[in-house]
């Protein structure tokens, strides 16, 4: 599904990343890890197609991704949910309209919009919120909100960027379960965190970034800083 080949990636001769190699298998769960600037961010990037690589290809199904056209980006994103640290949520809009914003922006017909939503509200456990607006939500619930608005689309990975960064242990856990449940369906999930204690909790494959390279790509395994 997904393929790093011979990656590198420069800012101003400054070497982000250099020769990144691996594959993602339909359905996996990995967590890519590292200190922070270890260049996990860049990665992400590179796989959509926010930036090209200076060097190497990313493949991501059917797509090279850095060869398609600029009219063909929404076509790859749309097979991608993103799940960001701060959430990224529309503050003067309601949970249900935070997530059907992302229906209508890939052009969903109105009448799939409301069951859509509410069955991905369901999904994330916030069944009777889709009224409140963000300043109601603890900043769990903001993150499942989250979740939903990534999910709701279908999409066939799921990129979490530091999810729990501004949650405490309890919040942290519960939504490494949701991210685990939605895995479960069949969603193939990428996790960027420098978080050991969620990365040993998971107990899944897990690729060690450090100072721009891949260290370590273990299955079943756990994270020492």
């Amino acid at each position: 599904m997904i393929n790093f080949q011979n990656v590198s990636k420069s800012y101003n001769s400054h070497e982000t990343l250099r020769d990144i190699n691996f594959k993602v298998e339909p359905r996996e769960f990995v967590s890519i890890v590292g200190r922070s600037g270890a260049g996990k961010s860049t990665l992400i990037k590179l796989l959509i197609a926010e930036e090209k690589p200076t060097k190497g290809r990313v493949i991501f199904g059917q797509y090279d991704v850095h060869r398609i056209k600029s009219k063909d980006l929404p076509k790859l994103r749309r097979h991608i949910g993103i799940v960001f640290q701060d959430f990224k949520l529309l503050p003067r809009k309601n949970v249900h309209e935070n997530i059907a914003f992302a229906l209508e922006v890939a052009g969903r017909p109105e009448n799939e919009i409301n069951d859509l939503v509410m069955e991905v509200l369901d999904l994330v456990g916030l069944s009777g919120k889709e009224r409140n607006f963000v300043h109601e939500l603890s900043g769990g619930e903001m993150q499942r909100v989250a979740i939903a608005r990534a999910m709701v689309n279908r999409p066939d990975v799921i990129i979490a960027d530091e999810p729990t960064g501004n949650l405490d242990p309890v919040n942290t856990m519960g939504i490494m379960e949701l991210l685990r449940k939605i895995n479960d369906m069949g969603t193939t999930v990428l996790l960027a965190t420098h978080n050991k204690d969620v990365v040993n909790h998971l107990k899944k494959r897990v690729i060690v970034i450090d100072n721009g390279r891949l260290v370590k790509d273990e299955q079943h395994s756990r994270y020492h800083l």
